[in-house]
């Protein structure tokens, strides 16, 4: 049975597809208020404190567990299809998975669209994960998470590093990622009717103020058009109830196929980016001890 934490992501995302659907439409001032809202999904994590970075010119908040160790780091990228969403809608939550996994977090404030198209958000995240290493963290002591859009930013990133020859990070960690550009995958069909959020016509118009002009199938945009080979190892946690959640079944497949330690779960009932309930929806926290006990075992941490 579904807990009660759950359902309250569903009642305020059937909230927010009626504002998507309102005549006349909200502006993008108004949808990215409405997004910041994620922070509600969460309760306060016990024992973490912030702090604002300045990470090269983006704005970036570190989230430190108490006792966490110092030389391991998760680095994250929010969600929100590129568009909304910024590190403080997603602060609670990046705070309760580092406190799970014992490591400190760092949440990146990349630039979004449309004022900054792709690859902006790439740039950003590549900086990012270069000013950690200059700052002493090694490589495969970093792992690269995110969730929806930031799931997509945190492969496309492990995957553009690989193509310039940088270290790779420990593991990706992807929750309810978005990779289809070109939304073509089958759930946008089949769960169309149990996914109270997504709309394929809100989906197509993020996309397009993503990517503009430039090409649906470009593989820094896009993992599925992307050469998978040699990539670090990925752990997906995902919905059923996702009308993207065709995303990450077509990803495992072709990572599968490319050699890459991969791990897919999808968890049964439950809404895109469920994760965001930690502490307060018990499907996330068990997917969130899930997801720290395959992280601490590539960061070489434990339990």
């Amino acid at each position: 049975m579904m807990s009660e934490g759950a359902r309250l992501i569903e009642r305020l995302y059937k909230e927010w597809a009626v504002r998507l659907q309102a005549d006349p439409p909200m502006d993008l001032a108004g949808t990215r208020d409405m997004f910041e809202g994620w922070h509600l999904f969460a309760t306060e994590p016990e024992d973490v404190s912030y702090a604002e970075q300045d990470v090269e010119g983006i704005a970036a908040l570190w989230c430190n567990p108490a006792g966490a160790t110092a030389d391991r780091v998760m680095l994250y990228f929010h969600g929100g299809g590129y568009v909304v969403g910024s590190m403080h809608s997603h602060r609670k939550y990046a705070g309760h998975l580092a406190k799970a996994i014992g490591c400190r977090a760092l949440v990146l404030d990349y630039r979004r669209a449309p004022e900054h198209l792709h690859p902006a958000q790439l740039d950003d995240g590549l900086t990012a994960y270069r000013w950690l290493l200059a700052q002493g963290i090694a490589a495969d002591r970093i792992v690269l998470a995110g969730d929806s859009a930031g799931g997509g930013l945190a492969t496309g990133v492990a995957l553009a590093l690989r193509d310039a020859g940088d270290p790779l990070p420990a593991a990706v960690l992807a929750a309810s990622p978005l990779y289809d550009m070109e939304a073509v995958g089958e759930t946008l069909v089949t769960r169309a009717d149990v996914d109270v959020l997504f709309l394929k016509p809100v989906l197509e118009a993020m996309v397009g103020m993503f990517l503009g002009e430039g090409s649906r199938q470009d593989p820094r945009a896009n993992a599925l058009h992307a050469d998978l080979a040699e990539m670090p190892p990925i752990m997906i946690v995902t919905g059923d109830y996702e009308m993207l959640l065709d995303d990450s079944v077509r990803f495992e497949r072709k990572a599968k196929a490319a050699g890459v330690d991969v791990v897919l779960q999808v968890v049964p009932e439950m809404q895109h980016v469920f994760v965001l309930g930690a502490g307060r929806a018990d499907e996330a926290d068990r997917a969130i001890a899930d997801m720290a006990a395959w992280t601490r075992s590539r960061l070489g941490l434990h339990a």
